[in-house]
Order: structure tokens, then sequence, then C-alpha cells
């Protein structure tokens, strides 16, 4: 009852939907005579400290309010605790999992998540996380993208100079499945029909579970020793087994329900039994079928599975500003409307708009037909400004930025579940960047104003910008 009376009382102040929080933390005053609290042992000019006080949570239980109903249902999780935990997991590429046992040991990520006093219990199971992203869907991982630009200009992280010019480029966001070859597909797609038969309580004739692993290593040892076509005769037998265990199920077909899910494993599985070397729209994955087959001309990986994500950077400082998932592997030029759009999304009403983009050749007659120009690189040709040659040259800038994506972020392999994971690990990825380079602004300012205290500089003689935030800080 009080903590309905307590948020009826918070929507009146507000007079905006809210949703109904659970407490992260027992309001007990008797057991909190022997806590202490995390302000009193934590360093109050900690960059995570700084950044929490400068963050405008608010913001995001008035976007999130909506999706959570405040009259029945089980309280929702604190939406703070659940923004932390996840700018922490793509800051520092850890697991849900990974990322609740550090928070655990971790003061500061637990004064980011607004707890007052320091915790020895996990506040929620790791799978809380997963269903939170479910539910929040595309919209909700992009705001955290969102907010961690606003959280750039109001801490002058951001130069407003810096959103007049942008680069564009695409990457391939892998995802986390096998090497798809022939003879994986084969006994993969028969290991998953055996299980779900099994819960079905189809018996089969045989599961050829012996059998499938003994030709897998064969086929695998003979390719190494470049046998190819004992090798070859291997994969014929694994489809060959594949095809039994699918005739068998479909005989008995009739004891499943329409809604069970077998018939769409059964469905994936004939696919890959029926496809050739040469087909269009292949499937490489049982538990993934939306996974593409990208060749983007690389020498050391000629093929990438997963799908295509567009990634707008600031020309200089590198701030991510959109990361767009396009599923299709369609041409680059084809995904540079989609990809503006979110990028204006994004940076909202009060920030600048860009004049200039700039992108590779890649973009050569692409779909965008808006006020911005686009620059595509290499077309100079003796009547390009100076000035604006010198950008274009900074194009290349947002490889460096797509490699840190990849290797600290959590943008190499993706391990979400289907088209929404796709979107929502993009978005996540390029937030958690932004979150990461706001980490190192704070840190960089309280450097610069220990080291102007010691050589005695006033602030009056600071650079204007400096003291703005030294201020705001």
């Amino acid at each position: 009852m009080k903590l309905q009376e307590s948020a009826a009382m918070h929507a009146k102040t507000l007079q905006k939907p809210t949703m109904k929080c659970r407490q992260t933390e027992r309001s007990d005053p008797q057991a909190e005579l022997f806590k202490v609290e995390l302000t009193r042992f934590i360093d109050p000019q900690h960059a995570m400290v700084k950044l929490a006080d400068r963050i405008d949570w608010n913001a995001y239980e008035e976007s999130f309010a909506a999706m959570w109903c405040d009259d029945n249902g089980r309280p929702a999780i604190d939406t703070r605790l659940m923004v932390s935990l996840h700018y922490l997991k793509y800051t520092y590429d850890l697991s849900d999992e990974s990322v609740c046992e550090s928070w655990l040991q971790n003061p500061y990520w637990q004064y980011l998540s607004g707890m007052r006093y320091f915790q020895h219990e996990a506040p929620l199971d790791p799978s809380s996380m997963s269903r939170w992203r479910g539910r929040a869907g595309e919209a909700g991982m992009q705001e955290l993208l969102q907010q961690t630009i606003r959280t750039g200009l109001d801490t002058n992280a951001i130069k407003p100079t810096q959103l007049q010019r942008v680069n564009i480029d695409t990457t391939v966001q892998e995802k986390h499945v096998r090497f798809p070859t022939d003879s994986r597909l084969y006994d993969r797609a028969r290991e998953v029909l055996v299980k779900a038969a099994k819960t079905q309580n189809i018996p089969l004739r045989q599961t050829y579970s012996r059998k499938g692993k003994h030709l897998l290593a064969q086929q695998s040892r003979y390719a190494h020793a470049r046998q190819y076509k004992r090798a070859a005769a291997c994969t014929r037998k694994l489809r060959t087994l594949l095809g039994r265990t699918l005739r068998d199920i479909k005989r008995q077909l009739h004891r499943v329900p329409p809604e069970s899910v077998l018939h769409s494993l059964l469905e994936r599985a004939q696919r890959i039994h029926d496809q050739q070397r040469h087909d269009k729209n292949k499937l490489y994955s049982m538990h993934a079928p939306e996974v593409e087959c990208i060749s983007k001309g690389k020498a050391h990986k000629k093929y990438e599975f997963g799908v295509k994500v567009s990634i707008a950077t600031t020309s200089k400082g590198g701030w991510h500003l959109a990361a767009l998932a396009c599923p299709g592997n369609p041409y680059d030029g084809h995904t540079l409307a989609a990809t503006v759009d979110q990028l204006l999304s994004n940076l909202g009403d009060q920030a600048p708009k860009p004049r200039h983009i700039f992108t590779d050749q890649g973009y050569r007659g692409h779909d965008y037909q808006g006020d911005i120009t686009v620059h595509v690189d290499k077309k100079r040709r003796g009547n390009t400004a100076k000035t604006l040659w010198k950008w274009m040259k900074r194009r290349s800038a947002i490889e460096p930025g797509i490699g840190h994506l990849k290797a600290e972020h959590r943008m190499e392999r993706n391990r979400l579940r289907g088209p929404q994971g796709d979107r929502n690990n993009a978005l996540l990825s390029a937030a958690g960047m932004n979150f990461a380079k706001l980490l190192k602004h704070m840190a960089k300012l309280w450097r610069e104003f220990l080291l102007a205290e010691i050589r005695g500089i006033p602030p009056n003689e600071t650079p204007q910008t400096f003291f703005h935030l030294l201020h705001a800080a």
C-alpha cells in the first residue's frame, strides 16, 4: 500500500504516467543503523560518480513509463538500475551474468545504479535483463543511445560544431553461430529434429546419434588431409541420414498439434536438406535463420555470417550518432536514407543538425534526398574546396571506431536472439562506446582541474569551455 501511495503522489506531481517499480533496497530503519552509505567511502571526484550526477535519470523514467502498467502485475525493476546495468555491460564487454557479479564488488557501479547503501546481494536475476530488452525493444535501446548524446552535449563533451560533419559506413555484425559447412548443417539439423521429436513423444526408427558423430569427425579428418572425395562421401551420407529422419517424422506428424515448434523446425531442416551450393537465400543456422552470408571483400575473411549494420559517427571526436541493423544485405547506398532518419531522431530538436555527410564509394547512387549534402569519397577532381577535401580525407576515421565497437563493445559476436536482437545489440554497442567516452571525458576534466590548481592558474584565465565544465562538475 505504501508503494502504491508513493507512486500515486509521484504521478500527481509530475502529471505524467508512471510505472510501478520494485523497491531495490529495504526501507527498514532498524537495519540502516548497521549500513554505511556509499558516499562515505567512495571518491566523490571519480569519473563515474561525476557522470552519474550529470545524467538525467528522470528522462529514462518518463521514456519507459509507457511500457509498464501501474495498476496490475508484478512491480517492474527500477529503471535506473536496469539502464545502468546495460551501460556497464556494453562499456566493459560483459555478459549478463558477469555484469551482475561485478556489480556486487564495485561500489561505483552501485552508485551509478542509484543505490544509497552498499549491497551484498544481486539486485536481480540475469535473465531479467534479457526479458527487459525484449520488452523495451528497439525504441528503448535507441533511447539509451539518445541519452548518451544528450549527456555529451550537456557536459560539453560533444561540441555542437562536431555535429555538423558526419561519417557513415557499414560493417557486418556477426552472429554467434558455428561456421556453416554442409556437413555441420546436416548433422545439426538432424540433432535438433531428434530432440524436438522426443519432446513430442514421437518414436523414431533410428536417431543416428552415434553414426552422425562418427561421420562428422571423419569428414573433418578427410578434409584436413585433402582427401576430398572421401570427405564428400561422408557429407553425402550425413545428408542421407537427415533425409531419413525427416521422412520418419513426417510420417508421424499427425500426432503433433499445429502450433508446435516442430513444424517450423521441419521446414528449416527441409531447406537445409534441399539447398544447393549456388542457391540464394540459403539457411546457415537452425537456431538463427535470420543469419545472412555477406561478402565485404576482405582478404583475411572472405565471408561473414550475420547482418549488415550502418554506423554514423562525428567526423571529429568519433561519437556514435546512429547504429542501424539492415537485414537482407542491401546495397550500402540504399541504407543511407534510413540511417540519416535514425541519426536525426537521436539528435532530437535541440541539437544542431548535420550539414555534411562523408561516405566511401560504396554509396554511389544512394537513396537520400534530404537537405544534408552527401560527399562520396575520392570525387575531388579539382573543383573541391581545400577545407572540404580535408574533411573528406577524415572519412576513414570511422574505421577505427568500428574496430573499437567490435573489439571492446560486443559487436564482434552478437549473442542476442532473433532480428530484434540484431537491432538491439547494434544500438547498445554504440551506446556503450559513447558511455566509455563520457567516462574518459569526466576523468580528463578532473585531471585538468588538478593541474590548473597546482600551477595556480586563476579560473578567469582558463579557457571558457573548460571553466564552464569545471563549474558544472
